[in-house]
């Protein structure tokens, strides 16, 4: 039975832990390994760390940077960048990683998703589509955010989710950073069309654009960056997280 889910995305540029607003002007906010720890001891459903460079500078992972935080982990973790194929992905796995995410290659390289997920099951394999709006409709890009697909993202779910994908991240470029609340016209979209599990990234300021988007959609998972290391109109860098009665609120809505 699938289960609402409220999940910290961490972003990684030269090991060290950003935030950026819409793809651009990424700020240092403190180191991955302290975030895994306190969102160890707030007990996260789950978490999600994307190396930014490594599919930019078209290196391959940094393995020990994936097996320092699974080791530190105490949450399941999904990790993302620079994954080209399906041998790294068994690899990141190996390490302790529960699901790994692509996003470009999946793109680039067609069978990536579906041998991936012959080797390390179904559930252990996310597509990450990064999508903005362009002339009135949606569409995935790549490249952080910098070329165009020509695909929309309900066109490359349902192939994704056909190729074998457990779980599909919908990551909105134009909200990301804002803090404004998710693009709900965007999440009805993907809701109606996709039937694996879905992740909304890109938006939420507050613990109601949380509660808002699971209200309206029920069972998804609820991802946020920003809220959750930052804290205050002056975005104070403080590492947080729903408390237990304040996630059970949240969910049990739903």
């Amino acid at each position: 039975m699938l289960v609402s889910r409220i999940i910290p995305c961490l972003l990684v540029k030269d090991r060290g832990l950003v935030k950026s607003v819409r793809f651009q002007d990424h700020r240092y906010v403190g180191d991955p390994i302290n975030a895994v720890k306190i969102f160890n001891e707030k007990e996260v459903d789950e978490l999600v760390i994307l190396d930014i460079d490594a599919s930019a500078e078209q290196r391959e992972p940094d393995y020990q940077m994936i097996a320092n935080v699974a080791q530190e982990c105490r949450m399941p973790l999904c990790y993302g960048g620079g994954v080209r194929t399906a041998e790294q992905v068994q690899r990141i796995i190996k390490l302790g990683v529960e699901k790994v995410a692509v996003g470009l290659a999946a793109l680039e390289v067609p069978a990536l998703v579906s041998d991936a997920a012959r080797i390390v099951g179904n559930q252990s394999v996310v597509v990450i589509l990064d999508v903005r709006k362009v002339g009135g409709k949606y569409e995935v890009f790549t490249r952080r955010g910098t070329e165009g697909s020509g695909k929309t993202p309900v066109e490359l779910g349902k192939h994704f989710e056909s190729a074998g994908a457990g779980e599909i991240i919908v990551n909105a470029i134009d909200q990301d950073g804002v803090m404004e609340g998710y693009d709900l016209q965007l999440v009805e979209e993907m809701y109606e069309a996709i039937h694996v599990p879905l992740t909304i990234l890109g938006g939420a300021g507050s613990l109601e654009h949380i509660r808002l988007l699971l209200f309206r959609f029920g069972q998804l998972g609820a991802s946020a960056g920003s809220l959750f290391v930052y804290r205050g109109k002056f975005k104070a860098v403080l590492i947080n997280y729903p408390t237990a009665a304040e996630k059970r609120s949240l969910i049990s809505q739903s």
